[in-house]
Protein backbone atom coordinates (compact mmCIF):
# COMPACT_ATOMS: atom_id res chain seq x y z
CA UNK A 1 0.00 0.00 0.00
CA UNK A 2 3.00 2.39 1.06
CA UNK A 3 4.59 1.85 -2.07
CA UNK A 4 1.51 2.30 -4.54
CA UNK A 5 0.97 5.66 -2.63
CA UNK A 6 4.37 6.95 -3.08
CA UNK A 7 3.63 5.96 -6.94
CA UNK A 8 0.99 8.54 -6.96
CA UNK A 9 2.85 10.72 -5.10
CA UNK A 10 5.47 10.60 -8.08
CA UNK A 11 3.41 10.70 -10.73
CA UNK A 12 1.09 14.15 -9.62
CA UNK A 13 4.40 15.70 -7.42
CA UNK A 14 7.51 14.47 -8.61
CA UNK A 15 9.80 16.34 -6.76
CA UNK A 16 7.63 16.56 -3.32
CA UNK A 17 7.22 19.96 -4.19
CA UNK A 18 5.82 22.30 -0.92
CA UNK A 19 5.59 25.72 -1.86
CA UNK A 20 8.02 28.73 -2.33
CA UNK A 21 10.99 29.16 0.19
CA UNK A 22 12.53 32.36 -0.91
CA UNK A 23 12.59 35.22 -3.54
CA UNK A 24 16.07 36.69 -4.44
CA UNK A 25 16.31 39.80 -5.52
CA UNK A 26 19.52 41.59 -7.09
CA UNK A 27 20.12 45.33 -6.71
CA UNK A 28 22.75 47.88 -6.19
CA UNK A 29 20.73 49.65 -4.04
CA UNK A 30 19.36 47.55 -1.47
CA UNK A 31 18.35 50.10 0.98
CA UNK A 32 16.16 51.84 -0.99
CA UNK A 33 14.71 47.70 -2.29
CA UNK A 34 14.61 47.56 1.86
CA UNK A 35 12.32 50.50 2.00
CA UNK A 36 9.80 49.00 -0.33
CA UNK A 37 9.75 45.83 0.97
CA UNK A 38 8.81 47.40 4.42
CA UNK A 39 6.12 49.50 2.95
CA UNK A 40 4.85 45.86 2.33
CA UNK A 41 5.41 44.26 5.70
CA UNK A 42 8.53 43.06 5.32
CA UNK A 43 10.64 43.18 8.04
CA UNK A 44 14.78 42.56 7.76
CA UNK A 45 15.77 39.98 10.37
CA UNK A 46 19.45 38.65 9.33
CA UNK A 47 22.42 39.12 7.03
CA UNK A 48 24.71 37.16 5.52
CA UNK A 49 27.59 35.97 6.97
CA UNK A 50 29.81 36.59 4.23
CA UNK A 51 28.00 38.54 1.41
CA UNK A 52 26.02 42.04 1.16
CA UNK A 53 23.01 39.88 1.19
CA UNK A 54 19.91 41.00 3.46
CA UNK A 55 16.85 38.74 4.77
CA UNK A 56 13.52 39.99 4.58
CA UNK A 57 10.55 38.05 6.38
CA UNK A 58 6.61 38.22 7.08
CA UNK A 59 5.28 35.34 8.06
CA UNK A 60 5.97 32.28 5.72
CA UNK A 61 7.78 34.90 2.87
CA UNK A 62 11.41 35.36 2.84
CA UNK A 63 12.61 37.66 -0.01
CA UNK A 64 16.44 37.96 -0.25
CA UNK A 65 18.37 40.92 -1.14
CA UNK A 66 21.67 40.42 -2.72
CA UNK A 67 24.06 43.37 -3.36
CA UNK A 68 27.11 41.49 -3.20
CA UNK A 69 29.19 43.40 -5.72
CA UNK A 70 28.36 44.33 -9.06
CA UNK A 71 28.92 40.88 -10.24
CA UNK A 72 26.15 39.37 -8.49
CA UNK A 73 23.59 42.13 -10.49
CA UNK A 74 23.27 39.12 -13.56
CA UNK A 75 19.12 39.43 -13.86
CA UNK A 76 19.39 43.28 -13.47
CA UNK A 77 18.73 45.89 -15.99
CA UNK A 78 21.72 46.90 -17.60
CA UNK A 79 20.63 50.05 -19.29
CA UNK A 80 18.97 51.43 -15.30
CA UNK A 81 20.44 49.00 -12.87
CA UNK A 82 17.28 48.52 -12.00
CA UNK A 83 16.09 45.37 -9.05
CA UNK A 84 15.59 42.21 -10.76
CA UNK A 85 14.03 38.76 -9.70
CA UNK A 86 16.83 36.72 -9.94
CA UNK A 87 16.11 33.58 -7.92
CA UNK A 88 13.15 31.82 -6.73
CA UNK A 89 14.06 28.64 -4.23
CA UNK A 90 11.17 26.26 -3.95
CA UNK A 91 10.92 23.49 -1.10
CA UNK A 92 11.16 19.62 -2.16
CA UNK A 93 11.30 16.29 -0.65
CA UNK A 94 14.88 15.90 -1.72
CA UNK A 95 16.97 18.74 -2.77
CA UNK A 96 19.55 15.99 -4.07
CA UNK A 97 17.17 14.14 -6.01
CA UNK A 98 15.29 16.78 -7.41
CA UNK A 99 18.59 18.68 -8.51
CA UNK A 100 19.12 15.48 -10.61
CA UNK A 101 15.58 14.98 -12.30
CA UNK A 102 15.57 18.43 -13.28
CA UNK A 103 19.17 17.87 -15.05
CA UNK A 104 18.18 14.41 -16.32
CA UNK A 105 14.95 15.85 -18.01
CA UNK A 106 17.31 18.93 -19.53
CA UNK A 107 17.48 21.61 -17.43
CA UNK A 108 20.63 23.46 -17.26
CA UNK A 109 22.66 23.31 -14.06
CA UNK A 110 24.22 26.45 -12.19
CA UNK A 111 27.62 26.01 -10.75
CA UNK A 112 27.88 27.15 -7.48
CA UNK A 113 30.96 28.69 -5.45
CA UNK A 114 30.52 28.13 -1.93
CA UNK A 115 32.34 29.51 0.38
CA UNK A 116 33.67 28.59 4.24
CA UNK A 117 30.18 28.32 6.43
CA UNK A 118 28.29 28.41 3.19
CA UNK A 119 25.30 25.66 1.96
CA UNK A 120 25.62 24.09 -1.44
CA UNK A 121 21.84 24.74 -2.69
CA UNK A 122 21.45 23.07 -6.03
CA UNK A 123 20.47 25.36 -8.60
CA UNK A 124 19.11 25.13 -12.23
CA UNK A 125 18.78 28.13 -15.02
CA UNK A 126 15.43 29.56 -15.08
CA UNK A 127 14.02 32.22 -17.35
CA UNK A 128 16.38 34.98 -18.49
CA UNK A 129 19.49 35.37 -16.56
CA UNK A 130 17.49 34.02 -13.04
CA UNK A 131 17.96 30.70 -11.14
CA UNK A 132 15.45 28.23 -9.78
CA UNK A 133 17.12 26.80 -6.18
CA UNK A 134 16.19 23.51 -4.77
CA UNK A 135 15.87 23.62 -0.81
CA UNK A 136 14.84 20.71 1.69
CA UNK A 137 15.71 22.52 4.74
CA UNK A 138 12.94 24.78 5.89
CA UNK A 139 11.05 22.94 8.53
CA UNK A 140 13.14 22.53 12.32
CA UNK A 141 16.23 23.29 10.53
CA UNK A 142 16.76 26.13 7.74
CA UNK A 143 19.26 26.76 5.14
CA UNK A 144 19.30 30.40 7.03
CA UNK A 145 20.32 28.72 10.61
CA UNK A 146 24.41 28.33 8.78
CA UNK A 147 24.43 30.93 5.84
CA UNK A 148 22.54 34.23 7.98
CA UNK A 149 23.20 35.67 11.16
CA UNK A 150 19.94 37.34 12.98
CA UNK A 151 19.76 40.82 13.54
CA UNK A 152 19.95 41.42 17.08
CA UNK A 153 16.86 42.60 18.87
CA UNK A 154 14.78 41.65 15.81
CA UNK A 155 11.93 38.97 15.87
CA UNK A 156 12.96 36.27 13.19
CA UNK A 157 9.43 35.26 12.75
CA UNK A 158 7.53 38.98 11.94
CA UNK A 159 3.63 38.04 11.15
CA UNK A 160 2.30 38.96 7.98
CA UNK A 161 0.49 41.75 7.06
CA UNK A 162 -3.07 41.12 7.37
CA UNK A 163 -2.36 37.12 6.36
CA UNK A 164 -0.26 37.77 3.39
CA UNK A 165 1.10 35.03 1.52
CA UNK A 166 2.35 33.97 -1.23
CA UNK A 167 0.11 33.59 -4.28
CA UNK A 168 2.14 33.26 -7.14
CA UNK A 169 4.71 34.80 -9.85
CA UNK A 170 4.36 36.65 -13.44
CA UNK A 171 7.04 35.76 -15.72
CA UNK A 172 6.76 37.51 -19.06
CA UNK A 173 7.63 35.11 -22.43
CA UNK A 174 8.57 35.91 -25.95
CA UNK A 175 6.02 35.44 -28.49
CA UNK A 176 4.87 32.08 -29.59
CA UNK A 177 7.27 30.29 -26.64
CA UNK A 178 3.71 29.46 -24.20
CA UNK A 179 3.83 26.09 -25.35
CA UNK A 180 8.00 25.87 -24.55
CA UNK A 181 7.48 27.15 -21.01
CA UNK A 182 4.51 25.06 -20.38
CA UNK A 183 6.23 22.29 -21.06
CA UNK A 184 8.99 23.71 -19.06
CA UNK A 185 7.49 23.73 -16.08
CA UNK A 186 5.25 20.21 -16.53
CA UNK A 187 8.20 18.46 -17.40
CA UNK A 188 10.80 19.02 -14.47
CA UNK A 189 7.60 20.28 -11.13
CA UNK A 190 4.52 19.16 -12.49
CA UNK A 191 2.88 22.06 -12.99
CA UNK A 192 -0.65 21.88 -14.67
CA UNK A 193 -2.29 24.33 -16.96
CA UNK A 194 -5.90 25.75 -15.87
CA UNK A 195 -8.50 26.54 -18.10
CA UNK A 196 -8.62 29.82 -19.45
CA UNK A 197 -11.96 30.59 -18.13
CA UNK A 198 -10.04 30.07 -14.39
CA UNK A 199 -8.20 33.34 -13.29
CA UNK A 200 -6.93 35.57 -10.66
CA UNK A 201 -6.25 38.94 -10.00
CA UNK A 202 -6.55 41.59 -11.99
CA UNK A 203 -4.72 40.64 -15.21
CA UNK A 204 -6.83 38.87 -18.31
CA UNK A 205 -3.88 37.64 -20.28
CA UNK A 206 -1.41 34.93 -20.70
CA UNK A 207 -1.84 31.26 -19.14
CA UNK A 208 -2.01 30.40 -15.79
CA UNK A 209 -0.29 27.13 -13.93
CA UNK A 210 -0.88 25.35 -10.83
CA UNK A 211 2.17 24.48 -8.57
CA UNK A 212 1.35 19.80 -7.67
CA UNK A 213 1.30 21.55 -4.52
CA UNK A 214 -1.20 23.91 -5.22
CA UNK A 215 0.30 26.42 -2.94
CA UNK A 216 1.24 28.68 -5.87
CA UNK A 217 0.33 29.62 -9.63
CA UNK A 218 3.04 30.63 -12.23
CA UNK A 219 0.98 33.24 -14.74
CA UNK A 220 2.96 33.09 -18.59
CA UNK A 221 2.11 36.49 -20.12
CA UNK A 222 3.07 36.83 -23.73
CA UNK A 223 3.49 40.21 -24.53
CA UNK A 224 1.72 41.83 -27.68
CA UNK A 225 4.55 41.61 -30.64
CA UNK A 226 5.76 45.05 -30.54
CA UNK A 227 6.66 45.26 -27.11
CA UNK A 228 8.26 42.15 -26.77
CA UNK A 229 9.97 39.90 -29.65
CA UNK A 230 12.95 38.25 -28.51
CA UNK A 231 14.18 35.31 -26.35
CA UNK A 232 16.55 37.53 -24.44
CA UNK A 233 14.16 40.05 -23.08
CA UNK A 234 11.78 37.09 -21.16
CA UNK A 235 11.72 37.85 -17.28
CA UNK A 236 9.94 37.32 -13.98
CA UNK A 237 7.99 40.13 -13.50
CA UNK A 238 6.71 40.65 -9.69
CA UNK A 239 5.58 38.69 -7.30
CA UNK A 240 1.43 37.81 -6.51
CA UNK A 241 1.05 38.26 -2.85
CA UNK A 242 -2.51 36.60 -1.71
CA UNK A 243 -4.92 37.72 0.86
CA UNK A 244 -8.73 37.42 1.66
CA UNK A 245 -9.77 40.95 1.51
CA UNK A 246 -7.65 43.05 -0.88
CA UNK A 247 -9.39 46.46 -0.28
CA UNK A 248 -8.91 46.00 3.64
CA UNK A 249 -5.17 44.99 2.83
CA UNK A 250 -4.80 48.49 0.09
CA UNK A 251 -6.01 50.79 2.66
CA UNK A 252 -2.99 49.80 5.39
CA UNK A 253 -0.70 49.55 2.76
CA UNK A 254 -1.60 52.89 1.77
CA UNK A 255 -1.25 54.06 5.50
CA UNK A 256 1.90 52.81 5.71
CA UNK A 257 3.25 55.07 2.48
CA UNK A 258 3.26 52.06 -0.44
CA UNK A 259 1.40 53.49 -3.56
CA UNK A 260 -0.73 51.76 -6.15
CA UNK A 261 -1.30 51.99 -9.73
CA UNK A 262 -4.28 54.09 -10.35
CA UNK A 263 -4.55 53.63 -14.56
CA UNK A 264 -5.98 50.43 -14.36
CA UNK A 265 -9.34 49.69 -15.50
CA UNK A 266 -10.62 47.86 -12.67
CA UNK A 267 -13.95 47.11 -12.34
CA UNK A 268 -14.02 45.11 -8.92
CA UNK A 269 -11.06 46.51 -6.39
CA UNK A 270 -11.62 42.62 -4.57
CA UNK A 271 -10.34 40.97 -7.19
CA UNK A 272 -6.72 42.56 -7.12
CA UNK A 273 -4.31 45.40 -7.54
CA UNK A 274 -1.00 46.50 -8.66
CA UNK A 275 0.92 48.43 -6.71
CA UNK A 276 3.07 51.87 -8.67
CA UNK A 277 6.50 50.59 -10.19
CA UNK A 278 9.56 51.53 -7.37
CA UNK A 279 13.55 51.80 -8.77
CA UNK A 280 12.13 51.51 -12.29
CA UNK A 281 11.43 48.10 -12.45
CA UNK A 282 9.85 46.30 -8.71
CA UNK A 283 5.96 46.08 -8.62
CA UNK A 284 4.10 44.16 -6.48
CA UNK A 285 0.04 42.47 -7.34
CA UNK A 286 -2.22 41.29 -4.87
CA UNK A 287 -4.70 38.62 -5.06
CA UNK A 288 -8.02 37.90 -3.69
CA UNK A 289 -6.92 34.53 -2.16
CA UNK A 290 -9.05 33.18 1.09
CA UNK A 291 -5.97 30.55 1.87
CA UNK A 292 -4.16 31.03 4.75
Amino acid sequence: MGTEREAILEQGNPLGLDGIEFVEYTTSRPQALGQVLEKLGFHPIARHRSREVLLYRQGGMNVVINAHGSAAVPGANTKTDAPAIAAIALRVRDASSAYQRAISRGAWAVPTKVEVMELNIPAIHGVGSSRIFFVDRYREFSIYDVDFVPIPGVDQHPPALTGLHWFGIVQYIGNDRMYDWTEFYRELFGFSELPDEQRFGILPKGHILQSPCKSFYLQLVEPEPQILDVEGDEYLDRLGLGCADVPAVIEQLRAQGLEFANDLAVDDASRGALTQTFLGSVRFELVHDSRP
